[in-house]
């Protein structure tokens, strides 16, 4: 034999790991993979207790006057209450309010504006937004601003109005 024969016959590669077959990994099956304690109405129904801390829970530490501090939500509550006499429709989820700010003395301005220049309240909705935010308990003075720029228009409506006028 030659050499070369005989360095080949001493050379023999050890096994692979794939060429060691330990047995098969057991087949995935579709009963091990859903749970079987919901029915299928029980598991397409939308599940909210995930949200349920995260919507309940209130802001922390914020000042009176700012957003979601307690004198500028009782504002904000007054000017819902307020209705259009042509719409059904509150004139803060209607999009005429255009800003409220507190400042630190508890004094309000309410920046708004009305659908049209020749809107039939033109005259006498903004002394009603004024009334009725200096009615708030802890405002001492209000305010309001009446614009025109920008101008409304639908696009300014909450969802819940344009549901209630038939929008959507």
């Amino acid at each position: 034999m030659s050499e070369e024969a005989n360095n080949d016959q001493d050379f023999i590669a050890a096994p692979s790991p794939a060429d060691t077959v330990v047995g098969k990994p057991p087949r995935a099956r579709v009963e091990d993979a859903v749970d079987t304690d919901e029915t299928p109405r029980e598991t397409m129904e939308r599940k909210r207790d995930y949200l349920e801390g995260f919507l309940a829970k209130k802001p922390e530490n914020v000042p009176a006057g700012h957003p979601g501090g307690d004198l500028y939500e009782a504002v904000i509550a007054a000017l819902k209450e307020i209705y259009d006499p042509e719409i059904p429709v509150n004139i803060y989820d209607l999009g005429l309010i255009y800003g409220v700010e507190v400042d630190d003395e508890s004094d309000v301005t309410v920046t708004m504006t009305l659908t049209t220049p020749h809107c039939p309240v033109a005259e006498t909705m903004p002394g009603e937004v004024e009334l009725r935010a200096a009615s708030v308990p802890g405002v001492r003075d209000a305010e309001v601003n009446l614009v025109w720029d920008p101008p409304w228009g639908p696009d300014k409506m909450t969802d819940e109005a344009r549901l209630e006028l038939g929008m959507l």
